[in-house]
């Protein structure tokens, strides 16, 4: 959530930047909610002013032994007025706070103004992507044979966007995962945690996914009204919440694989085929958790760590920073990592790195102290390191033979039993 001080101080600067997001901010409906919380405030001071000064009356009369039964009998009103103004400051605020709640993160000065992908800028490309002597072949007709991959049965016991891996695919989606991990954690220095996949609505509220995407969400008919988790960002996040972190713990640098749920929903067209946007997927997720003059380092060091896992694997990539129209709802600036899919000819997303700022630490109350200074929040960056599913699709896509097998990549030959290759 963004600072109630830009609210109050910066209002129409904030408008402005807002803007350049497409979002309209109802800043006549702040103004209105900003009048009607300062007016209860002055009301408020006045009868607690008033009620401290009758209470030094009641005091001096006690002492003297003078009638105070109609000053006490004013205090009792009073207090009762103090206690009604209270709670209408309080309603006030709370409805400032829900108003706020769906407001977007206020865009970083280096990220590019566009109104939608077409307006993000490429910032780097790795690698050339591969020429092959023989027909493309895409993931689900490469693993159709042997069904592999197989949507059709994922259909029968779930229903659509689901999907089924088995044998040799299976294996390699595992090894994938357990070979990020240890990248991440052996190389990086990242501390691994293996988390639940269900969420109280506060802890999604905490990392910015309530109440704007609710739609998205799976929920149960727990009367906690638990919710599957989009991503382990939510959970690793909220590690901090309501804490002061000692400064000398800093940066926090955490990672999880984890089963992710969203429903997706809508036509994508050629992403409705395949594994590519499914409603269960695999995720290896970073988050950072540093001080906010860091933060921008932290970014570059958390997209090159993701970087890292595509450059292991040979595989090519370009880095996108995105425009202001299409970044996420909790993002001051993103980085998109998007991987060369051979059956589609271009480069598709893996990863999404951003930096939130203060937007999920102000959510959660999570707070270091400077050194000799009060409290402050801290800086929260999360990035995938990279989406399973999709790092399966670009190997067998770009590690695919004439035959219909797929080469190993040489990363990985140890999570898979030094094998040279695989039939779908």
């Amino acid at each position: 959530m963004i600072d109630l001080r830009l609210v109050r101080e910066q209002l129409d600067l904030l408008s402005q930047r807002l803007s350049t997001r497409g979002y309209a901010l109802d800043t006549s409906h702040i103004k209105a909610l900003e009048e009607q919380r300062r007016s209860s405030l002055q009301t408020l001071e006045t009868l607690q002013m008033d009620r401290n000064k009758l209470a030094k009356q009641i005091g001096e009369a006690k002492k003297t032994g003078a009638d105070c039964e109609e000053a006490l009998q004013k205090a009792a009103v009073i207090s009762q007025q103090v206690k009604s103004a209270e709670e209408s400051t309080r309603e006030i605020e709370l409805s400032l706070t829900e108003l706020l709640s769906d407001v977007p993160n206020i865009p970083h000065e280096s990220v590019p103004i566009g109104q939608d992908e077409s307006d993000n800028i490429v910032v780097r490309k790795n690698g050339t992507p591969r020429s092959f002597d023989f027909p493309v072949k895409d993931h689900e007709l490469l693993c159709a044979q042997d069904k592999t991959i197989d949507n059709a049965t994922a259909a029968e016991l779930a229903g659509s966007r689901f999907t089924l891996l088995k044998g040799s695919i299976s294996k390699l989606h595992r090894a994938l995962t357990q070979w990020m991990i240890d990248v991440h954690t052996e190389k990086h220095d990242y501390t691994e945690y293996n988390l639940p996949v269900l969420a109280k609505p506060e802890t999604l509220y905490g990392s910015g996914q309530l109440p704007k995407f609710r739609e998205d969400l799976f929920i149960t008919n727990d009367e906690r009204e638990l919710m599957l988790i989009p991503t382990a960002e939510v959970q690793l996040v909220n590690l901090v919440a309501n804490q002061i972190v000692d400064t000398d713990n800093l940066p926090l640098a955490y990672c999880a694989h984890s089963l992710c749920f969203r429903k997706e929903a809508g036509s994508y067209g050629k992403d409705t085929k395949g594994i590519f946007r499914v409603h269960q997927f695999e995720k290896v997720e970073l988050v950072r958790i540093v001080q906010p003059e860091d933060s921008y380092k932290a970014l570059e060091l958390m997209t090159n760590h993701a970087e890292n896992i595509l450059k292991a694997l040979d595989l090519p990539y370009q880095v996108i920073s995105l425009c202001t129209g299409d970044m996420g709802f909790a993002a001051a600036k993103t980085y998109d990592i998007e991987v060369w899919i051979p059956s589609q000819n271009t480069y598709r997303e893996i990863s999404s790195c951003s930096n939130t700022e203060d937007f999920q630490t102000r959510r959660i109350k999570a707070r270091y102290r400077p050194e000799n200074k009060k409290t402050a929040l801290l800086h929260a960056l999360n990035g995938s390191g990279v989406a399973v599913g999709r790092l399966l699709i670009a190997v067998i896509e770009n590690y695919q033979e004439a035959d219909g097998s797929i080469r190993i990549p040489d990363a990985i030959k140890p999570y898979m039993g030094n094998l040279e290759k695989i039939k779908c």
